[in-house]
């Protein structure tokens, strides 16, 4: 019997630029007013999705590299999705709203007042998608930069210092006793006074407790570290991995172990692995893409060689396309999944042109070589991962109304006549769609 499955969207470009780059900009939508990112969040509800997470990045980069990031708006100007929020849950009743967040940003005490009073307002739909990248210290203080592992040790106590905030009210302490005027009772909160490594600050927190559960916690690390803090603290895992039962499996084993080994249950999360497709309305037209893309021309790799300089903070268009990439050329604070991406399985020694051509070819969905086919071909891809035990999806793309149809328009209605979908959702926030099933 088909599974259904968790579908998210990842917003990708964040709250920057939508369209930019594409002919769907003229439009004519406004990037920076809320109207587009409501349409959108009202579609993906529509649509029976549970969550959209809105990626971020703090900082443009370092100064030798911001024009690599803004020149075609791949790594910014990016606004706060936070406080973007607030206008998709007016938007909306349902879908969960997932801002990034980063734990060098927020005070503790500061981060859970704020975040409790968005968990109230939205009726218990907030979702923080918790990141550690360390490139963005410089705007926060004149600390020295945090290693990898050790921006996940202070992730562990910002975030175990917030929910101790959050649980500071005791059972009872919230009264609301009218016929007595005693609204609650002071001796049930908790002082909390937390002194640790990198946080220091007391309770109780000046927020009531929640009703239908904490916010969501989300996290994408794939490093061993990362996939441990996701074990031991997140509700949903933003997942990268090859899509074969072999490659699924073992990232999801990883994952139930480390949650196991935190005194959490493998339920406790849910993996979904990010995606984005492109749906065709035929056999013959998903062939001709793939077709089409298998000998890219300069044009197209140069395309290709600007995203992936904004990505890495490095200017690939200005190195020779005929010779090997050298991984020495990218910074320390460069993600070494970004690296890993760029050179695939094929090795250092290969040229860069090999790289970006890799890039730019698409495959088919009904060979799974890529992500290119019909809304059948892509529902058969899904009802697969649903049989190796898969929580489901997240859809990857901007949140222009012309990429968001253009991918759901034919594919929800197969999804849902197939059962792998969602039609409705129930009552009680994020927390209870995700336990749904």
């Amino acid at each position: 019997m088909t599974r259904p499955q968790h579908f998210g969207w990842f917003l990708a470009r964040g709250f920057g630029p939508q369209g930019w780059g594409y002919p769907s900009l003229d439009w004519d939508y406004d990037w920076t007013r809320p109207e587009i990112y409501q349409e959108a969040a009202r579609t993906l509800e529509q649509a029976g999705f549970d969550l959209v997470i809105i990626e971020d990045a703090l900082s443009l980069g370092s100064p030798d590299t911001i024009d690599l990031r803004v020149r075609h708006a791949f790594g910014g100007p990016k606004h706060d999705p936070l406080l973007l929020a607030p206008y998709l849950f007016q938007a909306t009743r349902h879908l969960g709203v997932v801002p990034t967040v980063n734990p060098a940003a927020y005070l503790p005490y500061t981060a859970a007042r704020q975040f409790s009073t968005l968990q109230h307002l939205s009726g218990h739909r907030l979702g923080l998608n918790v990141v550690t990248d360390t490139g963005s210290a410089r705007h926060f203080s004149a600390a020295a930069q945090l290693g990898h592992d050790a921006a996940y040790d202070r992730a562990e106590e910002w975030l175990s210092g917030i929910r101790s905030l959050w649980r500071s009210w005791g059972d009872g302490a919230l009264v609301g006793d009218r016929e007595t005027d005693v609204f609650a009772d002071g001796s049930k909160l908790s002082t909390v006074r937390h002194r640790g490594a990198h946080y220091a600050f007391d309770g109780p927190l000046n927020a009531v407790p929640f009703t239908d559960g904490e916010p969501a916690i989300v996290s994408p690390g794939g490093s061993g570290r990362g996939l441990g803090f996701a074990g031991a603290n997140s509700d949903v895992q933003l997942a990268l991995a090859p899509l074969d039962e072999a490659s699924v499996r073992a990232y999801r084993a990883k994952i139930h172990d480390a949650a196991i080994a935190a005194g959490r249950s493998a339920d406790d999360i849910k993996i979904l692995f990010a995606i984005q497709p492109v749906i065709t309305a035929s056999v013959e037209e998903a062939d001709r893409i793939v077709a089409a893309s298998a000998h890219p021309d300069d044009a197209a790799l140069v395309k290709i060689a600007r995203k992936q300089s904004s990505d890495l903070e490095t200017d690939l268009t200005a190195l020779d396309l005929e010779r090997p990439l050298d991984v020495s050329i990218f910074g320390e604070h460069v993600s070494r999944g970004s690296i890993q991406r760029l050179i695939g399985d094929r090795g250092e020694d290969a040229p860069l042109r090999a790289h970006l051509t890799a890039l730019a070819r698409a495959g088919r969905i009904a060979d799974r070589s890529g992500f290119v086919g019909t809304a059948d071909e892509f529902a058969d891809l899904i009802e697969e991962l649903g049989e190796w035990g898969n929580d489901g999806v997240l859809l990857w793309g901007d949140f222009h109304p012309v990429t968001l149809h253009r991918t759901l328009d034919e594919l929800v209605p197969v999804l849902r006549r197939r059962g792998i979908l969602r039609r409705d959702h129930v009552d009680g926030g994020l927390q209870a769609n995700l336990r749904a099933f």
